[in-house]
């Protein structure tokens, strides 16, 4: 008898967890697009940014092949003009990769890649703009991470060690809340 309560609490725990994750119908549990038709239309703003780590011979062999480094032409073409067009194609795609996301008609999508060489690595940031009404962080992340994996791909050849360390939400602004990472 007593394992049933038990079990009984971690099932209302659950449900109680559960109930704050917007895309889970916790009376069925299963997942489930949010609804949005009540909602009323308003501007939003997010900026993801994603980096890329390059081992330090790689980096050196960079500035040394390209100097002042703005894009890299690879064997595929320039790197950081083809990354800017995939994160950009991606992020308007957004709804068709990513599950029970919305169509979000977006305003802006604007890629900005930088190569910090004394560093060894590459930061893609992506800023997404649109007035609807549900946010656009899942473009702008989405944006930012194929801009990532374009300069994987078109630089693996010179190291399968290069790494995208990181991806995440710097900044967003309306809708319930805004949010801008502290730590960014």
């Amino acid at each position: 008898m007593r394992s049933f309560y038990r079990h009984r609490q971690i099932i209302n725990i659950a449900k109680h967890r559960f109930s704050v994750i917007s895309h889970i119908d916790v009376e069925n549990n299963t997942p489930k697009m949010v609804d949005v038709s009540e909602k009323s239309p308003s501007p939003r703003i997010a900026h993801a940014r994603a980096i890329v780590n390059l081992p330090l011979d790689i980096s050196n062999y960079l500035v040394t092949s390209f100097g002042d480094v703005r894009d890299i032409s690879a064997t595929k073409g320039p790197v950081f003009a083809t990354a800017i067009v995939a994160g950009t194609m991606a992020s308007k795609r957004t709804a068709d990769l990513i599950p029970f996301c919305h169509q979000i008609p977006l305003d802006v999508c604007d890629i900005k890649i930088t190569f910090h060489a004394k560093e060894s690595f590459i930061e893609v940031n992506c800023i997404t703009k649109t007035t609807h009404k549900t946010g656009v962080e899942m473009e702008a992340l989405v944006g930012a991470s194929h801009a990532a994996l374009t300069i994987y791909d078109m630089l693996k050849a010179l190291s399968p060690r290069i790494e995208i360390a990181s991806i995440k939400l710097i900044e967003k602004t309306g809708g319930k809340s805004d949010f801008k990472c502290t730590n960014s």
